[in-house]
């Protein structure tokens, strides 16, 4: 290194660089002991390790040696010590008992807890009391019946009036809705407004003249029947005319699967093409309609071939639509089924389209079926705030036909409602046919409304509900047997 002065270089002397050094030193011997041994070696890319960590290879084998020496001995020890502890407990005390697995433990108590934790937590702390359940009145004593209780002295419920009063929560309000408008509280006693009704000795209080105007009232119709549900169960429902339906629909499929193998499209057997190309039909065609002689319609598919648009399956339309129109025929010229009594016009007649009961929307206001939300009382609401139409929620078709009462309850209908429909949902002709049947059979409706745009995966993956629309074949057959049918309106 130079040093430059006034633009001049100059090599550094002898004495400058002893100078630097001296003073270098000094530095050195000013540093504190630690910081001096962190800094033996400051030569380039090598780290600078303290002396209290360095060490030999002789040294570092030494360690690990005395290490292997000492983990024997403590091994040895414990082994000795248990033998020792055994041997005492076999002369002097008892084996202990085993220790009781609870549920959650063990190779099944994963399991468990996965699948309790998936489902619904059944061991939450629920709010309601338990406390009524203990100190019920006897049905014998709220129904007044004159016998006494059939359990007697084994009874678990009071059967001291004043006891129970003494115990029963204070009253919510002083007039009883039900008393009010039918003139008789089935609740007597364990009513919860009961000082509208209740009189002297603890009796229930009758209004005749209210009682005598409500006399047959029903104020919810479309129960499902005790019998009905047993039926359903043991499958013992007669479905005669979707039967009949869904044979013309198999008749028509096997027409248009043999006419697809022969090459013809819909073509009868008398009208197939023989093996020299002519047809077995005579030579001179019947004369059409005005007297003019031309080829008749079997004919004219016999020697054209239509386009094969047919979806789920490749039928031909063509032979799918003659199918459901020999479905309608069929029906119209099926035999009356054997009743008793007077025969009448609808035991025998079939009715039209024209006299089926038809639903005017035109200036209503329309709820639509809401799942999970347009319950009964929620319509009775709707119908007081305005509502003309209202429809129940969308039922599974299948399971009304297997007699499910939870299924069967959203298909109530109030009094209030004077416009009331129902919503199928379902995915194929055979069960959609069916239940339109059964509910045209057994409970009131003024329509019923086809799901066709539910997106719940649950349904979109039978191919019900949204999944209709892009299944027409199907769809058109489900609307074909609904109303063959129904008395009533079919609307989608």
């Amino acid at each position: 290194r130079t040093h430059v002065f006034w633009g001049f270089s100059k090599p550094r002397s002898q004495n400058s660089r002893t100078r630097q050094q001296g003073i270098m030193e000094e530095n050195r011997s000013s540093r504190p002991p630690a910081e001096a041994k962190a800094r033996v070696n400051d030569d380039k890319g090598v780290a600078a390790i303290k002396t209290q960590y360095l060490t030999t290879k002789e040294q570092f084998h030494e360690s690990l040696d005395a290490r292997r020496e000492s983990v024997g001995k403590t091994a040895e020890g414990s082994e000795a010590q248990g033998e020792a502890q055994e041997s005492r407990e076999d002369v002097t005390e008892e084996p202990q008992a085993k220790k009781i697995k609870l549920a959650d433990e063990g190779k099944e108590g994963g399991k468990r807890r996965d699948k309790r934790a998936r489902g619904q937590f059944k061991s939450r702390p629920h709010m309601k009391p338990n406390s009524y359940d203990n100190r019920r009145l006897c049905p014998s004593i709220v129904q007044e019946n004159a016998s006494k209780c059939f359990f007697g002295e084994k009874c678990k419920f009071f059967h001291d009036i004043s006891e129970y009063l003494a115990l029963k929560p204070a009253d919510v309000g002083e007039r009883c809705y039900i008393f009010d408008t039918s003139g008789k509280c089935c609740y007597g006693l364990t009513c919860r407004f009961s000082k509208a009704h209740i009189g002297e000795g603890f009796k229930n209080l009758v209004n005749e003249e209210l009682l005598k105007k409500t006399e047959g009232r029903v104020t919810v119709k479309n129960r499902l029947d005790k019998d009905l549900q047993q039926r359903l169960r043991k499958r013992q429902v007669s479905f005669s005319a979707s039967e009949d339906f869904l044979e013309t629909i198999n008749k028509g499929s096997h027409q248009g699967s043999a006419a697809k193998k022969n090459g013809t499209n819909g073509a009868t057997p008398g009208n197939l093409p023989t093996a020299a190309g002519e047809n077995s039909a005579p030579d001179t065609p019947p004369a059409g309609p005005g007297g003019v002689e031309g080829p008749t319609g079997v004919q004219e598919a016999g020697s054209k071939r239509q386009p094969d648009d047919a979806q789920d399956g490749g039928v031909p339309s063509s032979v799918e639509t003659k199918g459901l129109d020999l479905a309608q025929e069929s029906l119209e010229k099926r035999a009356p089924l054997k009743t008793l009594g007077a025969l009448t016009d609808a035991d025998v007649v079939k009715l039209r389209p024209c006299e089926k009961k038809r639903v005017d929307f035109t200036d209503k206001l329309y709820l639509a079926p809401l799942t999970t939300c347009g319950n009964l009382p929620f319509r009775r609401i709707c119908k007081r705030l305005g509502a003309d139409i209202t429809c129940g929620e969308m039922a599974m078709c299948t399971n009304l036909l297997q007699g499910q009462a939870s299924e069967w309850a959203l298909l109530k209908r109030h009094e209030s409602e004077d416009l009331f429909g129902v919503q199928l949902e379902g995915s194929f002709p055979d069960t959609m046919t069916k239940c339109a049947e059964l509910l045209n059979d057994n409970i009131e409706v003024d329509f019923v409304d086809i799901n066709s745009g539910c997106p719940i995966d649950l349904v979109y993956n039978k191919g019900g509900g949204c999944g209709l629309m892009t299944r027409t074949r199907k769809f058109e057959q489900i609307v074909r047997g609904m109303n063959s049918v129904s008395r009533t309106a079919v609307e989608m």
